[in-house]
């Protein structure tokens, strides 16, 4: 077993991450092929990395253009705690308002919990102004720095 293999997460452990973490970094092309990267709060919508944001933003236009994205969702803040997953894939856009709407306020519900009626109103009025942007993953990539505690050390950085 190489130190690749002891650092993998498994489904459950990518998908527990993405339930606990709350910003990804989210990489898109740009015209001239360079990396437009940004962080962003996100929300797991039926097993699926969800973005909302500004219809006008650069990483939208860059999207409708090339729909290929990156996603990076990282939590530790040092070498021992260190865990990520890394989403490789498509972006599947959407500007259906009821869409647009559920995702705005599963976003809302991870930061706030329970949402009052003036904040479903608020959401709902964001709601046409706003695209979801779902991650369609091709390659799941993970590490857990966590896991090197019981490695061998002959096992490690292989």
């Amino acid at each position: 077993m190489t130190g690749r293999d002891l650092l993998r997460m498994d489904e459950a452990e990518v998908a527990a991450l993405l339930a606990e973490a709350t910003k990804a970094q989210v990489a898109t092309i740009n015209p001239d092929g360079s990396v437009h990267l940004v962080p962003m709060s996100y929300v797991v919508v039926d097993d699926e990395v969800t973005l909302w944001t500004d219809p006008a933003s650069k990483k939208v236009s860059n999207l409708r253009r090339d729909p290929r994205i990156t996603c990076l969702v990282e939590q530790g803040d040092d070498f021992a705690s260190f865990r990520a997953v890394q989403l490789v894939g498509t972006a599947r856009l959407s500007s259906d308002t009821e869409t647009s709407r559920a995702v705005g306020e599963a976003l809302f519900a991870r930061s706030v919990g329970e949402l009052s009626d003036d904040l479903r109103a608020y959401v709902a009025g964001l709601a046409p102004q706003r695209v979801s942007v779902t991650i369609e993953p091709v390659t799941v990539v993970s590490w857990d720095h966590r896991k090197l505690a019981g490695a061998r050390p002959d096992q490690v950085g292989t």
